[in-house]
């Protein structure tokens, strides 16, 4: 008969530096130390002096909506990036899917075809019912049979929807996505527990879910998916004072400030008093100087509480870096938009504006706490890519974006070592009674952050258990 496993030792690690032992039990880190000795019904792992490090946490990422683009077709850079190529993706899976299925695109940019509506669409698929995604996920522009399947050719018309100077819809929705779910067909659940093995492949094992969902069914959607990470949820503001599933964490309240239709400064304060009220900070989502601005005017009138942090901080000035600081606020930035869209920034935003993207480095020297994410599906879902492009802050083209603003190779890791309740935070460390959410690595860390990638991931531990087994 098989002995049953009492603790895991990881022999030849290295942790800060050392080449050491690590005793896995009971779910915690319960020893470090050289010559640790073996337990009869211990089981043991040779690290061949790989770096054991923290699990990483990805602080703002959409499971489901990285889920479901995976089975949906790229319509954007750099997959797609001329009308040519969109026509073929679009046509192909056209005459790939079941004549009464909808085809899903995502990761549209103006930049492949101009301003896509109804129109256009109609002439690369005229029958079919197609939605494509913007990549910013704030948008979905649909064709003209999709507009008849979900009745927004009949009025009243829901808010969010863009209407032509003859009051005809366009097919553009924007911030529309709870009205949209209710009228599309059922479709199987996306493929979270896919999605959990690819993320602890590589060495994500804890996530925060920064979709502003409005039910609680949804975050009890997220808590029995069955994923391996440990899960924070944050929700909208209408569940700023729900029950949250067990075995989940209730992490900051998301709020959405959007240049198209900006809140007002009253209206986004009493949202950040609401969710102070309920013992909870805020996450305010603002990827423009306009919208962060505009937030910073609202904590000013509700106040600020521990934990409230800026999401993306996509454009940040340098006279608002003292402000930030001077507030206590924390930015959850995504410095793999250098890499995935810098090329494109270049292009966009005027030069004067280009110190201002993604900042990390003056963030952090001017005392600002900086914690790091993917964005996913909006960008890669992995922590490994936005790592290297904090370090070489370089874009597809090889250019680069703000030299000023790149990263020592260990303070770019950082920003996915620290704590979903502080993302800004101290790393995590490895030592006795912590939890055993680790990584091992297949080289020391230095010579890992080289070329940061994924494929260095040996083994991810959840609470000692080794994944893959």
């Amino acid at each position: 008969m098989r002995r049953a496993v009492k603790a895991l030792l990881l022999r030849d690690v290295e942790v800060d530096g050392r080449r050491v032992d690590v005793r896995l039990a009971g779910g915690s880190v319960d020893a470090v130390g050289a010559g640790l000795p073996a337990g009869p019904r211990d089981a043991v792992l040779d690290g061949h002096g790989g770096a054991l490090i923290p699990g990483l946490h990805d602080h703002h990422i959409h499971l489901l909506a990285t889920a479901a683009a995976e089975r949906s077709v790229q319509a954007g850079p750099p997959q797609v990036s001329s009308p040519a190529e969109l026509a073929d993706a679009l046509r192909r899976a056209d005459a790939f899917l079941p004549p009464d299925a909808w085809l899903r695109a995502v990761g549209y940019h103006e930049s492949v075809a101009g301003d896509l509506d109804r129109d256009a669409l109609d002439v690369l698929v005229p029958a079919r019912p197609v939605r494509v995604q913007h990549r910013s996920g704030a948008q979905w522009t649909l064709n003209g049979a999709a507009c008849r399947a979900v009745g927004l050719d009949g009025a009243p018309f829901p808010e969010g929807a863009e209407l032509d100077p003859s009051g005809r819809p366009t097919g553009r929705l924007f911030r529309a996505d709870t009205w949209l779910r209710t009228r599309l067909p059922a479709e199987p659940p996306p493929d979270l527990a896919g999605l959990g093995r690819r993320l602890a492949l590589a060495g994500v094992t804890g996530v925060t879910d920064a979709t502003p969902v409005e039910r609680v069914e949804d975050l009890r959607l997220l808590a029995e998916a069955g994923l391996p990470q440990r899960l924070t949820l944050t929700g909208g503001p209408a569940l700023a004072s729900a029950g949250f599933p067990e075995g989940v964490e209730r992490g900051p309240v998301k709020l959405v400030v959007t240049d198209h239709e900006l809140p007002s400064l009253d209206a986004l304060a009493a949202a950040i008093e609401t969710a102070h009220l309920a013992s909870r900070p805020v996450a305010v989502h603002c990827v423009s100087l306009v919208a962060l601005v505009l937030a910073l005017a609202a904590w000013e009138q509700a106040g600020v509480r521990r934990g409230d942090r800026v999401e993306h901080g996509s454009v940040i000035s340098a006279d608002l870096v003292p402000v930030l600081a001077e507030r206590g606020l924390t930015v959850v930035t995504q410095p793999g938009f250098v890499a995935e869209r810098g090329d494109r920034y270049l292009l966009d935003v005027p030069p004067e504006e280009h110190p201002d993207l993604y900042r990390c480095a003056s963030l952090l020297a001017g005392g600002v706490p900086v914690g790091g994410s993917t964005d996913a599906p909006y960008s890669a879902p992995d922590p490994w890519r936005a790592v290297k492009a904090a370090i070489d802050r370089r874009t597809a083209s090889g250019r680069v974006l703000g030299a000023g603003e790149r990263l020592s190779p260990r303070r770019a890791l950082d920003l996915f070592l620290t704590s979903p309740g502080d993302p800004g935070g101290e790393p995590r460390p490895v030592r006795p009674g912590v939890p055993a959410d680790l990584v091992l690595l297949a080289a020391p860390l230095e010579e890992v952050l080289r070329d940061p990638s994924a494929d260095a991931v040996l083994r991810t531990f959840f609470a000692g258990v080794p994944f893959p087994g």
